[in-house]
């Protein structure tokens, strides 16, 4: 009877014990966790009177890309761009979808110049369409989705055929869409609406001056950090097909023509963690693509790697990517190094010239983005 009663003892208490699970098995069992994605699409009027904010955002483009990824580490960041006007100017809208190729949406900016407008009001109801309608969002709540509207004039209220702006922001919130507002100047008029479509987005509201206050710093590091991009650049291997290759090219060119302190953000960019140091942003590379098993060394055709590799052997050709990601991966370092000492020079002069408010379209969309990153936490 004793016996029986242990026995019934032990059974009870190992029903309470946790099995022990292998760490096969328990790798298994783990919830898989998808990897974290902002999002973020910046809706700007490039009518005349915004040359200003144009040219400062395609000088500090790199610099809030890098505000964005400090914001959430590790995250996956995307951009998109809808650049806008009005009717009866060269276009209404153009649409720029999202991509995690920078280097793309670098291109993209420079290619915006300020022109048209002129008569008040622009096509803002239609950019804000755009922007929530035709750009490829992440779908439901994965992913922290952020719009910024950056303009100086109301929309038009008088085109009948427009979807006024309320239903759009109605939309938006439905997607999961933050929408900011940024006024560049003092325009009476835009003051309101600018404030409504950010409430109504669940977003926030922010006044600039009219250029956006931004200033590009410049420090005693950006030549060595810009002429260590050149040589990182150097180490891309093109690969794919024709067109493809010249992309890569065309990136790195780019690159190693920008200013000075252009190129030393997208440097500190390319080798933030990250990215784990990259050439260039996007796919063609071979020595990044090959690491991050984007593509498959042995599957590549001879005519689809560059004109040095295609008499190598197998072996040969693995050996050489080793080679150039290894000189590439001791440069990186060089860079982060001395990215952490410009970056300290750069917060010093930040706080003499704005006594640390920060008040500049780049430091606005940071701050902005760290607390919409954070509050989605």
């Amino acid at each position: 009877m004793q016996r029986s009663f242990l026995r019934g003892a032990c059974f009870a208490l190992a029903a309470c014990l946790p099995l022990a699970v292998s760490p096969a098995a328990r790798a298994k069992q783990a919830p898989t966790t998808q990897p974290k994605v902002v999002e973020v699409c910046f809706v700007l009027d490039t009518t005349g009177s915004m040359g200003g904010l144009i040219d400062g955002a395609k000088k500090k483009i790199w610099t809030i890309a890098n505000g964005i990824v400090a914001a959430d580490k590790g995250a996956k960041v995307r951009f998109a761009l809808v650049p806008y006007r009005d009717r009866g100017d060269a276009y209404v809208t153009k649409v720029f979808d999202l991509t995690d190729d920078l280097d793309k949406v670098f291109a993209d900016l420079q290619s915006f110049e300020a022109g048209g407008g002129g008569d008040g009001p622009e096509s803002v109801n239609q950019a804000i369409v755009d922007a929530v309608n035709k750009i490829a969002w992440t779908s439901g709540d994965a992913a922290t989705k952020i719009v910024f509207l950056v303009g100086d004039a109301p929309p038009h209220m008088d085109y009948a055929d427009d979807v006024k702006y309320a239903k759009t922001c109605e939309a938006a919130v439905r997607k999961n869409l933050i929408i900011n507002t940024v006024q560049c100047g003092e325009q009476s008029e835009t003051t309101p609406v600018w404030q409504e479509i950010a409430r109504l987005s669940e977003g926030s509201y922010v006044a600039l001056e009219q250029s956006g206050g931004m200033v590009v710093i410049e420090t005693p590091l950006d030549k060595e950090i810009a002429e260590l991009s050149t040589q990182i650049g150097a180490l891309a291997v093109p690969y794919g097909s024709a067109d493809q290759q010249r992309q890569v090219q065309s990136k790195t060119a780019s690159a190693a023509a920008a200013p000075a302190p252009v190129a030393a953000e997208r440097a500190y960019f390319n080798a933030s963690d990250s990215f784990g140091g990259k050439a260039i942003q996007g796919r063609g590379d071979l020595v990044s693509d090959v690491r991050e098993n984007a593509v498959a060394l042995e599957k590549l055709k001879d005519e689809e790697l560059p004109e040095n590799m295609r008499t190598m052997s197998a072996d040969e050709r693995k050996a050489y990517l080793k080679q150039q990601g290894e000189a590439r991966d001791k440069l990186t370092a060089r860079v982060n190094e001395l990215s952490k000492q410009r970056q300290a020079i750069i917060d010093e002069e930040n706080k003499k010239l704005t006594n640390g408010k920060g008040d500049a379209f780049d430091a606005k969309v940071t701050e902005i983005v760290n607390g919409q990153v954070n509050r989605k936490k």
